[in-house]
């Protein structure tokens, strides 16, 4: 793929990545070295209950956007809940964390620009099974910083 002459992802492609949880996997639609580390896309399904870590980037700026199920989301203080349609904003640096909490499966479209960030969650593809040292070597390369357990 050609960052600087555009490309199309067409439904149902991308890589797939099991995030080692039941019924937990993403579909990365875009990494950072084919958009020239512009943006790095993935589309997430959450059963609920899924939770992430309670977390900052330090290079990236990050959006989710809920396609189906309810997330609750954490963003410095504020915690707010959303069906699909919602869109949330994590600016870097800025300690955020989100779950799933309503009835049904949620779908979530994850977006870092610029790409950074996102290279942790493209380097699971290569690194499985995973390990906590490993992972925490993982975060530390790409800037994520766990700041504590996820409090929703």
């Amino acid at each position: 793929m050609d960052a600087t002459k555009g490309f199309v992802v067409p439904a149902g492609g991308g890589k797939h990545l099991d995030m080692a949880a039941p019924g937990r996997f993403a579909a990365l639609k875009l990494v950072g070295h084919e958009t020239n580390e512009s943006i790095m896309l993935f589309e997430e399904t959450v059963p609920v209950g899924t939770k992430s870590l309670f977390h900052l980037h330090r290079d990236s700026d990050e959006v989710a956007w809920v396609l189906a199920g309810e997330i609750t989301f954490k963003i410095g203080d504020e915690v707010t809940v959303g069906g699909p349609g919602t869109c949330a904003f994590f600016p870097r640096n800025v300690p955020h964390a989100w779950k799933c909490t309503g009835r049904e499966t949620g779908r979530v479209l994850f977006m870092y620009t610029p790409a950074a960030a996102g290279g942790y969650v493209e380097e699971l593809l290569n690194h499985r099974p995973i390990n906590d040292d490993e992972r925490k070597q993982l975060r530390d390369r790409y800037h994520w910083e766990v700041v504590g357990p996820n409090p929703l």
